[in-house]
């Protein structure tokens, strides 16, 4: 098998590797953030600006956790698309010297 078809497959387990991972780890923070906001509607002792915090918290974690989503999907579509294309050039390249 060639090299580069070995790197393209190994990318895609890869992304399925941290596509399941991130979606274990997403569950986990959802089911937590459900346990925060039910500690905190029924904490009368919290102000309500340490409310207004920690939403403001969960709100900003969330848009980091999309944004790392995001740049990781679009890294392992970059490297993909990298080795698709150089496949692509020397297969090119074989059919011009055939």
């Amino acid at each position: 098998m060639d090299q580069k078809q070995i790197i393209r497959e190994m990318l895609e387990f890869n992304k399925a590797a941290f596509d399941n991972h991130f979606k274990a780890m997403l569950f986990f923070q959802n089911q937590n953030e459900q346990y925060l906001l039910r500690f905190l509607d029924k904490s009368t002792w919290v102000p309500e600006e340490g409310k207004k915090a920690m939403n403001e918290w969960l709100s900003t974690y969330k848009k980091g956790r999309e944004t790392f989503k995001d740049y990781a999907d679009e890294s392992y579509k970059k490297a993909t698309d990298y080795f698709t294309n150089l496949q692509s050039q020397e297969e090119r390249q074989d059919k011009g010297k055939a």
